[in-house]
C-alpha cells in the first residue's frame, strides 16, 4: 500500500488487501483540523467478518504447529519494520486521534518494544513437571493455544493496545481477527502493513474495518471466534462478557476507570502537582488510568490548588504535530461533546469551576475538538463527576482530613484500575497498597502508565479480572493441557 494523504485503506484478510463487500468507506478526520482527511477507511459488513475468521481457522492448525521460537521470529521482524516506520505512523497517530507526537512517538516505540518482548516469549517455558504418585510414569503440564481470537480495540492507543493483544496471541500459537476503533483505523492499516511486511502467514492476523455496533457484536456471537480481547467501555464490554459466556467462548475485558490520586500533608507539592497534570490532562485525559479525582489534605490543600492552577495556566494547547504543543484536542466531536456534557453536569449540581470549562474555537482552535483542561472544588463524592468516567482533561478537587477518609472515598466507586499517593509516611505507603481497590498502584507517581512487562489490569467493574501484558498475557491466550504418560 502506497502512502497518500487521502489514500483509501483496504481491509487485510488472508494475506491479502481487499475492499469491503459493501462497497462503502467513510473519512478519518484529523480532530485538531476537521479539513484534514488522513485516510478513507473501509464500512465492512458481517461478511467481511465471516471471510476474515473463516480466513483465521484455516490458518490456525499450521501456525500453532510452529515452534514458539519460529513464532517468535516473524514478530521480531514485524518489530524492526514497525521500528523503521517509527516517524511515520506516529505523525498518523497525531493526524488521527489527536495526541501529541511526542507522546505517539513513545506510543510507537512502545508498540516496537512489545513486539519484541513478546518475540522472546516464543522461546520461554509453556509447562512444567509435576511429581506422580506413580513413580515409573511422568506428569507434566503444557499451554496450548485457544484457536480463533478476537481483538476489539479503542481509539486512545491505536498502536500499543491492539499490539499487546495481538503480539502474545500470535505467539502462543493462536490466529486473530482483529476489529480496531473506526476512529483510527488508518492507523491499525499501517500496523498490519508492518506484519505484511514481516511475512507473516496468510490468514494469522486479519484486519475488519467497520462499525462496532456492526462487527464487534457479532464477533461476540461469532461460533468459530473462540475467544475475545477487548478494551473500551463497560456499556459494550458487559454485552460482549453476556454473549461470549452464552457460547462458552473465552472472554478478557478492560474498561473503564475513575481513578484517584491522593496528596497527603507531607508530599513533596511540586513533584504532585506535575504528576497530577501529567496523569490527568496529558493525551487530553484520554486515558483509562488518568487521573479524575484528586484527594488533598487540607493542610495543603490550598497551596497544593495555587500552584496546580498556575502549572495549569502554562500548558500550551494545539495542533499535536507543532512544536512546544503539550495537549492536542479531544479525539472526536462525540468525544468533545461527552466532555462539556460532563462539565456543564458538574456546574449545574453545585461544583465550582476554578478553571477551564469551555470550547475553544477561536482562529484555528475553531478547526477542531478543543476543550480548555478543566479544574473543579467542592466536588461532593455523590456527584456525577466523582463518579463517572469523562475520559477527558477534567479533574475534580476534593478536601479531606486524614488519610483514612482519603482511602474510603478513593474506594467508593465502582471502579478499579489505578491508584497513586504522595507521601513520605511509609506506614501509609503500605497501607495504601495494601487496601486501595485498584489494579495498578502507584506511589509518588502519576496514576497513568504501567511497564509492559508488568501484568495490567483493573478490579471490580474496571476488568474482567485477568491481567493483560507482561507474562500474564500466557494466562489468557492459553489453555493448560495436563500429561500424564506411563511406559
Amino acid at each position: 500500500m502506497t502512502a497518500g494523504a487521502r489514500q483509501t485503506y483496504l481491509n487485510y484478510i488472508n494475506g491479502q488487501w481487499i475492499p469491503s463487500s459493501t462497497n462503502q468507506t467513510e473519512p478519518s478526520i484529523n480532530p485538531a483540523n476537521i479539513h484534514d482527511i488522513v485516510g478513507y477507511v473501509q464500512q465492512s459488513g458481517i461478511e467481511d467478518l465471516n471471510a476474515a475468521v473463516e480466513a483465521a481457522g484455516r490458518a490456525q492448525p499450521a501456525w500453532r504447529k510452529l515452534s514458539g521460537p519460529k513464532r517468535g521470529e516473524y514478530l521480531f521482524r514485524a518489530a524492526d519494520v514497525l521500528e523503521q516506520r517509527l516517524d511515520e505512523i506516529a505523525e498518523t497517530v497525531t493526524r488521527e486521534m489527536g495526541k501529541t507526537l511526542p507522546e505517539a512517538k513513545g506510543e510507537v516505540q512502545r508498540g516496537v518494544n512489545i513486539l519484541r518482548y513478546y518475540a522472546g516469549e516464543g522461546m520461554r517455558s509453556i509447562g512444567e513437571v509435576i511429581p506422580s504418585t506413580d513413580s515409573e510414569a511422568l506428569m507434566f503440564t503444557t499451554r496450548v493455544p485457544l484457536g480463533v481470537v478476537g481483538v476489539i480495540t479503542p481509539w486512545n492507543f491505536p498502536v500499543a493496545i491492539p499490539i499487546w493483544k495481538i503480539a502474545p496471541a500470535i505467539v502462543y500459537g493462536n490466529t486473530v481477527v482483529f476489529k480496531p476503533a473506526q476512529e483510527t483505523a488508518v492507523t491499525a492499516a499501517k500496523i498490519m502493513e508492518c506484519f505484511d511486511e514481516a511475512g507473516l502467514p496468510a490468514g494469522v492476523v486479519n484486519l475488519v474495518m467497520g462499525k462496532g455496533s456492526v462487527i464487534g457484536n457479532v464477533m461476540a456471537e461469532h461460533p468459530h471466534i473462540h475467544a475475545i480481547t477487548f478494551t473500551g467501555s463497560n456499556e459494550v464490554g458487559k454485552m460482549i462478557a453476556q454473549k461470549a459466556v452464552a457460547r462458552g467462548a473465552k472472554y478478557q475485558l478492560e474498561m473503564g476507570g475513575k481513578n484517584p490520586v491522593i496528596v497527603l500533608e507531607d508530599a513533596d507539592l511540586d513533584r504532585a502537582v506535575e504528576a497530577t497534570i501529567s496523569g490527568g490532562l496529558r493525551s487530553t485525559g484520554q486515558k483509562c488510568t488518568a487521573t479524575s479525582r484528586v484527594f488533598v489534605q487540607s493542610a495543603i490543600y490550598e497551596p497544593f490548588k495555587r500552584r496546580l492552577l498556575a502549572r495549569i495556566k502554562e500548558l500550551n494547547i494545539g495542533n499535536g504535530l507543532a512544536d512546544g504543543v503539550w495537549m492536542g484536542p479531544c479525539a472526536s466531536q462525540k468525544q468533545l461533546e461527552t466532555v462539556l456534557s460532563y462539565i456543564e453536569k458538574g456546574i449545574e449540581e453545585g461544583a465550582t469551576l476554578l478553571c477551564g470549562g469551555r470550547r475553544l474555537d477561536d482562529g484555528e482552535f475553531g478547526n477542531g475538538f478543543y476543550v480548555e483542561p478543566t479544574v473543579f472544588e467542592n466536588v461532593s463524592p455523590d456527584m456525577t463527576i466523582a463518579r463517572e468516567e469523562i475520559f477527558g482533561p477534567v479533574l475534580a478537587l476534593i478536601k479531606v482530613e486524614t488519610f483514612e477518609e482519603a482511602l474510603a472515598l478513593a474506594n467508593d466507586t465502582p471502579f478499579g484500575l489505578s491508584a497513586s499517593i504522595f507521601t513520605k509516611n511509609i506506614g501509609k505507603m503500605l497501607a495504601f497498597i495494601q487496601d486501595i481497590e485498584a489494579g495498578l498502584v502507584r506511589i509518588n507517581e502519576e496514576s497513568a502508565g504501567v511497564e509492559l512487562q508488568a501484568p495490567f489490569g483493573g478490579m471490580k467493574q474496571s476488568s474482567s479480572h485477568s491481567r493483560e501484558q507482561g507474562r500474564a498475557a500466557l494466562e489468557f491466550f492459553t489453555a493448560i493441557k495436563t500429561v500424564f504418560v506411563k511406559g
